[in-house]
């Protein structure tokens, strides 16, 4: 009987018989010609895997948890508005609250006494961020410095921020200079703190590594301080952000012209409770969303951080 050859991978021979040629043909036309079902595409294709598919039910369930006391909240103001449990002048109705807050954001006045309270506290994490992180880094990295200045920080670090309100308005009036300082004064002590924390943390190998290769200063700042301490002035960097928010809420409920501060003292002045209640809602939402901004900032460069010290 004739055989006929058929080459495979990498050139292997085998020979069947015509008879088993045509019926090995045969059937692969019948399996091509063969429609695909439904249940076979499935079969064959991979589970839908979505990316952080297995984290959203235990987050749901988080937040619906975390909404219960709200709501329960809201459910007591409510029955507490309708039953006068105080006159309406100490406790509006939560749908007049609601009202005003709409009519507020569309006029744009909230939006714009935020917009002013963010400002001044990005410009004081600016100048009070990096004063503290070069005071850190300067104790941290030089044992001269440190003898100079730690005490005297840690003696002034002591003081609350109310605390130097009276020196402030005297160096810097009730001006604008005013709340840049204050919030600058609170924001420098976490840095500072979170830095040389961070800095004594490093690895005395890695310091002796850097002496060893002849790194100067900069050298030791840039590679081997500031990696290794990143994780630490990253915490140090958030928990700066909340205390220039919180500091910037006092200064502004001191002495202030325009700010969310000033507009809930300016309302609380006219009975105006509805109001007052939106720059609490409006002050404690924006504080929410500035520690979600910085933890989610720490964690993602604290991944990029060198690991394995």
């Amino acid at each position: 009987m004739h055989r006929i050859p058929i080459f495979g991978m990498r050139g292997i021979g085998l020979k069947l018989s015509r008879t088993e040629y045509e019926v090995a043909v045969m059937s692969t036309l019948q399996s091509i010609e063969k429609p695909l079902s439904l249940e076979s595409v499935e079969a064959r294709l991979p589970p839908l895997h979505l990316p952080g598919q297995e984290n959203i039910l235990p987050a749901l369930r988080r937040l619906a948890i975390g909404m219960v006391f709200p709501l329960l909240l809201l459910a007591l103001w409510k029955v507490a508005t309708v039953h006068v449990w105080l006159p309406p002048q100490l406790l509006p109705d939560p749908a007049f609250v609601w009202e005003s807050l709409k009519e507020m954001a569309a006029s744009g006045e909230l939006l714009g006494q935020a917009l002013v309270s963010l400002k001044r506290v990005l410009w004081s994490m600016l100048l009070g961020g990096g004063s503290g992180l070069a005071l850190g880094f300067a104790m941290g990295l030089s044992p001269r410095a440190k003898a100079y200045l730690y005490p005297s920080f840690s003696l002034l670090s002591q003081f609350p921020v109310i605390g130097w309100s009276p020196l402030m308005i005297i160096f810097f009036g009730i001006d604008e200079a005013l709340k840049i300082a204050t919030i600058t004064v609170a924001v420098i002590v976490p840095f500072a703190v979170a830095t040389y924390k961070g800095i004594q943390n490093v690895p005395v190998k890695l310091m002796e590594v850097g002496r060893i290769y002849g790194f100067s200063f900069r050298q030791t700042l840039w590679h081997i301080a500031l990696p290794a301490a990143l994780p630490a002035i990253l915490g140090g960097v958030r928990q700066g952000g909340m205390q220039a928010w919180l500091a910037l809420v006092f200064v502004e409920l001191l002495a202030s012209s325009e700010g969310l501060g000033y507009l809930l003292v300016y309302s609380r002045n006219l009975m105006q409770l509805d109001v007052v209640m939106v720059c609490m809602a409006a002050i404690g939402l924006i504080g929410l969303l500035f520690d979600l901004a910085l933890t989610r900032l720490e964690q993602h460069f604290s991944r990029l951080s060198p690991k394995g010290y």
